[in-house]
Formats: C-alpha cells, structure tokens, sequence
C-alpha cells in the first residue's frame, strides 16, 4: 500500500442520506476521526458531503459506508495538483 506523502489532494462530492441531527453528528465524528481528511463540509438539506484531502475516495467512501451503514454514493471527484509539485514543474526540478 502506499504511503501517505504520495497520494494527490482529492476533493470529491459524496451523497448520503441525512435525515435527522443523529446521523449528522455520527456523519461529523466519523469524518474528523478520518487523518486523511484536511477539510469537510456537510450539507444537510442537499444530503451532501464535500470532502478534501490526501485521500484514496474509494477507500474514504468504503469507510463512511461502513460507519454510517448506510449508502454512500460519488458524485464528483477533482484531483488538486500541488502547489510544490507545480513549482518543481516549473524550475524543471
């Protein structure tokens, strides 16, 4: 598997069923328990949940599935290059 330093910064969308303020606050631990995950955003009327981070989105979906025990669904995944690793494209490092 490999390490943690060589995974790209992932924002991805995901859509999951929301319905009561329990949900919600086991959705929120789940996610800040998540190392991998830097940034969240949870949208409850939408039912989605926006996530940001050095992350496999496969696995982070796989995980909040199994927490949460219910359907996870991606809706959008956008990979970020690095700031560093452009600013090496760039001086051909």
């Amino acid at each position: 598997m490999s390490g943690r330093a060589s995974l790209k910064l992932c924002c991805m969308v995901l859509r999951l069923n929301i319905d009561c303020y329990g949900c919600f606050r086991k959705l929120r631990r789940t996610l800040l328990n998540m190392k991998e995950i830097e940034t969240h955003l949870i949208e409850k009327q939408q039912c989605k949940v926006s996530v940001c981070g050095r992350l496999r989105p496969s696995d982070v979906a796989i995980k909040i599935r199994k927490k949460m025990n219910r359907r996870v669904e991606i809706l959008e995944i956008n990979e970020v290059e690095d700031e560093q690793t452009e600013q090496n494209q760039i001086t051909g490092q």
